[in-house]
């Protein structure tokens, strides 16, 4: 009897194989499992575990697979320019996994719609937001002349092209990850997540393709992400196409003193703050003090205090009366452009958006006014816009040219991913410039230089 290999609720299942028949190239990828007495594996393993089946010798029914070539022929194309197809051949090259890098602007959708058109093959497009759904849908039905399936967002439609958010592919990938040959992750370094993990796991696609413009991870993230979408095939950075894929820039740090009562308030609270960590040993360079001091928060009798001095120390920083009254020099320096105000939190966003009229967009913005906010931006009708984190990825704002950071975590991604909303050409954009703004002799020099940490940055004198 001929072994057959089928899809199993998001997992593969090898049957009439003895577990002793197993080659040693394929105890890694294939286990025993007691309660059905049959061999499993990953999903995401289907393409070495039937090319090492095939180099064993041992001949297998595939049941698992249920998708053919998908005949496609695009209604509208445009030329590629020579970084996307630099990056489609190193995906090539690695056989059609991997990761592929490029900056916000650099055109990853088009290189995805690349990969779709030649390889033929039903693809599922993976995306964190419901903005990027749509987004996403929108493209592949320009560029495809045809209905795209679309799961999360209310829509729940599955078509040989289906774009999908992460928390709608969890749920739904144990019934649908035999149906596609390309699994496409945008923004993946979403994709580690221990949650998340399980969609692309469970996904059976040979070629797969993960895009982001920030792919920095930590070692057992990026290990994770490498395995699941494959190695990183391909960086392109930011300083290498500015001027001709994405407009000149430039960044420039300003501090800014704390007026006397702040600084005595800020003293006072950050004094406080520092004298409970070092008492209780903590650094913060362990990947569990963080955890530890809100414990010891909840728990000591003074920590209740202590956690509101380390939030208030941290408000005065990020939010000082003289950021603001900078934030409103430079809004009128760049008069007649656009403006991107980024904060940390929404409150800081909120009180800005007070002080001086102007529209706020955080994850409590419903839909339609966020559209709408975005729309009347883009034309102008609304020069500034101020927001916390909802647009550090995934929002197309190519007529923004000045971004002004009034505060921010100490991400390197976060700080590139705000840098590259200011970056797209527009006409008439000649340079973009982004402005940090940083309380002096407060911890926000050691935040910034953290956040700053990455090629792309360079100070405007």
């Amino acid at each position: 009897m001929t072994p057959e290999l089928l899809f199993d609720a998001g997992t593969l299942r090898l049957d009439g194989l003895a577990p002793e028949r197993v080659p040693d190239a394929l105890r890694e990828l294939l286990r025993y499992d007691e309660r059905t007495r049959t061999l499993r594996a990953r999903a995401c393993d289907y393409a070495p575990l039937v090319l090492n089946l095939a180099l064993a010798g041992i001949k297998v029914g595939d049941r698992a697979r249920a998708f053919a070539p998908l005949p496609l022929q695009p209604v509208r194309w445009l030329q590629p320019r020579s970084h996307q197809e630099r990056a489609y051949a190193a995906w090539r090259a690695r056989e059609f996994r991997g990761v592929v890098a490029l900056p916000t602007g650099a055109g990853k959708t088009f290189l995805a719609v690349m990969a779709i058109a030649r390889l033929q093959r039903p693809a599922l497009v993976l995306v964190p937001t419901i903005d990027l759904l749509q987004q996403w849908t929108t493209v592949l039905e320009e560029f495809f002349g045809q209905e795209v399936g679309m799961l999360g967002g209310g829509e729940h439609r599955v078509l040989p092209l289906t774009v999908s958010t992460y928390d709608s592919a969890v749920l739904n990938m144990e019934f649908i990850g035999n149906r596609f040959g390309l699994l496409i992750a945008d923004e993946c370094h979403h994709l580690p997540g221990p949650v998340y993990q399980t969609a692309a796991a469970m996904c059976l696609a040979p070629y797969r393709l993960g895009l982001s413009a920030t792919p920095e991870l930590e070692p057992e993230r990026a290990a994770a992400l490498f395995d699941l979408i494959g190695p990183l095939a391909c960086q392109v950075h930011i300083d290498e196409l500015e001027g001709s894929v994405l407009a000149p820039y430039r960044t420039c740090c300003l501090e800014v003193e704390l007026e006397p009562d702040e600084a005595r308030e800020y003293e006072f609270h950050r004094n406080r703050y520092l004298a409970f960590i070092r008492h209780h040993g903590l650094s913060f360079r362990e990947p569990g003090d963080w955890a530890r001091f809100l414990g010891l928060c909840a728990r000591q009798p003074e920590g209740r205090e202590v956690f509101r001095s380390f939030l208030k120390q941290r408000q005065i920083s990020r939010g000082s009366r003289a950021k603001i009254a900078k934030v409103w020099e430079l809004v009128n320096r760049h008069a007649g452009e656009r403006v991107l105000i980024f904060t940390a939190d929404n409150a800081t966003a909120y009180a800005v958006g007070r002080e001086f009229c102007w529209p706020v967009l955080t994850h409590h913005t419903g839909a339609g006014e966020r559209k709408e906010f975005l729309s009347r931006f883009r034309t102008g009708e609304y020069p500034v816009l101020v927001t916390s984190k909802v647009l550090n990825e995934g929002v197309d704002v190519p007529a923004a040219g000045v971004g002004i950071v009034l505060s921010g975590s100490g991400s390197v991604r976060e700080h590139v991913q705000r840098l590259g909303r200011i970056l797209r050409p527009a006409p008439g954009k000649e340079l973009a410039v982004l402005y940090e703004l940083l309380s002096a002799h407060t911890a926000e020099q050691f935040v910034s230089e953290r956040r700053r940490n990455h090629r792309a940055y360079r100070t405007l004198l």
